[in-house]
């Protein structure tokens, strides 16, 4: 399981390290993809992405091959160095705005990479008492 927040920096090579609890979580290699729901990079144990992807190959061919394209034209299979970092391809880095400092945040199934900036504006745009109103309707 994958949880906490990590706070790293890219370095001039691209290479960022994930700290070792969230490297074993997600085995070697795994995949580093744009997200669809945020500027962000999402990361998948190789097990948690077929799954992920599941349901996509179950869409309208041109809807498929449209978001299949969206996803692997700058995802990598990464897998860590042995100071523990992965080098993050440029339509990665662009997606979510990296320029430096990042922070990597466990979400359960996979986790994400975000700008320090993006994180920051997503974390003042939470809104905590929809969330919770999501779950209790849920029964959470």
């Amino acid at each position: 399981m994958l949880f906490g927040e990590a706070r790293h920096s890219m370095d001039a090579k691209n290479r960022l390290f994930i700290p070792a609890t969230q490297r074993d979580a997600l085995g070697a290699p795994f995949m580093a993809v744009r997200s669809i729901r945020g500027n962000c990079i999402k990361l998948f144990s190789m097990e948690q992405w077929e799954e992920y992807i599941k349901p996509l190959r179950a869409l309208p061919r041109k809807l498929s091959e449209e978001t299949f394209r969206y996803l692997y034209r700058s995802a990598a299979q990464v897998t860590p160095d042995a100071q523990g970092r992965i080098l993050l391809t440029a339509g990665l880095i662009q997606h979510a705005g990296i320029t430096k400092n990042v922070v990597i945040v466990g979400c359960g199934d996979f986790a994400e990479i975000w700008s320090e900036e993006q994180y920051q504006l997503k974390m003042e745009q939470e809104d905590v008492e929809s969330l919770v109103a999501a779950l209790e309707d849920c029964g959470l």
